[in-house]
């Protein structure tokens, strides 16, 4: 009987990969790099506004994708400088992620007992 991975086995998988991350290059305490002080509105592709009008343009044409909706996330969440809406911005690229993985997992048919860890 098939067993599509859940929501916790994703995330947990995530904090494995994280535990990873953190043994190889160990405590990351990096500046956010986000907002105009960063330049990120010179390159077109990675401004917000543009990323959500590809986006809905995608969606309005029947062809979105979730690579569509992850760049917009991700893009909103370059643009922001404020820490209160640059963390509500990467929880909803996280989110989309996460989801985009289940979809996957859903997709392939991935069981409990036979997922790579």
């Amino acid at each position: 009987m098939l067993a599509v991975m859940s929501l916790q086995d994703v995330l947990a998988e995530i904090a494995e990969e994280r535990a990873r991350q953190d043994a190889k290059w160990g405590e990351q305490n990096h500046p956010d790099g986000t907002g105009a002080a960063y330049g990120l509105s010179a390159v077109p592709e990675l401004t917000a506004s543009f990323a959500r009008q590809r986006c809905d343009s995608a969606f309005d044409r029947g062809a979105g994708t979730w690579e569509h909706i992850l760049f917009e996330e991700f893009c909103e969440a370059m643009a922001e400088d404020d820490p209160v809406r640059l963390r509500a911005e990467l929880l909803q690229t996280a989110a989309v992620a996460v989801h985009w993985i289940e979809a996957l997992d859903l997709r392939a048919g991935h069981r409990d007992d036979d997922h790579e860890q």
